[in-house]
């Protein structure tokens, strides 16, 4: 009897034990889907809906004249003037990184950050170090490539809608600037260089972001390549709008005062903000 009790003693405490770890790794595996399912539903950056292409078209319109209004205008080159929005570049996407959820104001300003730096520093890279606007575009083409490559690898995907840890939106934003960059030397190089002037170049490029459109509504083409297209796209819209907007006449612009326009845009922008919803991406990746 003793040897029994002593040996049901035994088998109690082993199916104790075992309860108990079973119970661990239950409420481990819940935690782990709970963490998934925050991680899916969390992200940084906002919805795209028909109000973000808006605000992106408005964003890089504005980095347009006022980059131009820095280097041209106040006459401070575009060396000295892309110093300048680099550094506020970096203080901005510094604190975009370190917050904890996403800020509407935060997140365009950065946006706005990256197209008046990438203006300046597409102005330096054509013009001052004279590579020209195709040798230009093709660099940063090459950059832009390089970092969504490089990102893929990395990360695994190269998602616009789920940025939610700081190595994610670090390629997630050296992505965006490249693309900005690369928007500026592309709308120059169709508007001067292959001579469509800024109408016409304005023109060229919403008809390509309108075939775009009819691929996502018509197609299964892959979301992620249509967001990034886009994107570039929506840069050198914006670079021939604005200089469009304050080129002199015989240049074929409306010879607009460069800090005026821009300041139109800014209340512009920050009306689109208002007006339209501004919610946290939370789909999954794009595919």
């Amino acid at each position: 009897m003793p040897a029994l009790a002593s040996a049901l003693q035994r088998s109690s405490a082993t199916v104790s034990y075992s309860v108990f770890r079973l119970e661990q790794t239950l409420r481990s595996a819940r935690d782990s889907v709970l963490l998934s399912e925050d991680q899916r539903s969390f992200s940084k950056v906002p919805l795209v809906t028909l109000g973000f292409w808006v605000i992106k078209i408005a964003a890089t319109t504005l980095g347009e004249t006022g980059g131009d209004a820095l280097s041209m205008t106040l006459k401070l080159g575009y060396a000295v003037s892309t110093v300048i929005f680099l550094a506020i570049f970096v203080v901005l996407v510094a604190s975009e990184i370190r917050a904890k959820h996403f800020h509407p104001y935060l997140y365009w300003s950065v946006i706005v950050a990256t197209t008046t730096a990438g203006t300046t520093l597409a102005d330096f890279c054509d013009r001052s170090l004279h590579i020209g606007y195709l040798g230009g575009s093709l660099i940063l083409l090459g950059l832009l490539l390089t970092s969504l490559a490089a990102w893929r690898i990395v990360v695994g995907h190269v998602s616009f809608s789920m940025i939610s840890t700081p190595r994610v939106e670090t390629f997630y934003w050296a992505t965006i600037f490249t693309s900005n960059t690369l928007g500026t030397a592309l709308g120059d190089w169709l508007a001067d260089s292959a001579g469509f002037g800024y109408e016409r170049g304005a023109l060229v490029f919403a008809g390509g972001l309108l075939l775009l459109a009819l691929l996502f509504f018509f197609t299964k083409a892959s979301r992620t390549f249509l967001f990034w297209a886009a994107f570039i796209l929506t840069r050198p819209l914006g670079a021939t709008l604005g200089d469009m907007l304050t080129k002199p006449h015989d240049h074929g612009g409306l010879a607009l005062d460069r800090f005026v326009a821009s300041g139109a845009l800014a209340a512009f922008l920050v009306i689109c903000i208002l007006v339209f919803p501004q919610r946290p991406g939370h789909h999954n990746h794009g595919h």
